[in-house]
């Protein structure tokens, strides 16, 4: 399995879809579904009977996943690709707009 491009923590640029050019941080990946949860992105509504965690229950408002091929990443506020490169014999993420060293 190839390695994600895309890291908890970092700030996404959405490429597709009802969201479209909104800015965002990861929350979460899901390596083997290829999903990102985006922090503010695709909203859904979602129904939950009342429980300890929630007394009144009702209409939640939450996060859904997203395909990661519809995020990009955004390095000094620029959408940009991202590929990797070994350095000092580690292997780095790099912003290919500036071949800077992502982390």
């Amino acid at each position: 399995m190839a390695t994600m491009k895309i890291k908890k923590g970092d700030t996404v640029k959405i490429i597709a879809g009802k969201d479209k050019d909104k800015e965002g941080k990861v929350l979460s990946v899901d390596q083997k579904n290829s999903k990102v949860v985006v922090e503010g992105i695709n909203m859904v509504s979602k129904h939950s009977k009342p429980s300890a965690a929630n007394q009144n229950g009702g209409i939640i408002q939450k996060e859904a996943p997203i395909d990661a091929s519809n995020v990009m990443y955004v390095h000094k506020g620029k959408a940009t690709r991202v590929g990797f490169s070994v350095e000092n014999g580690k292997k780095v993420r790099v912003a290919k707009s500036t071949g800077e060293v992502i982390d």
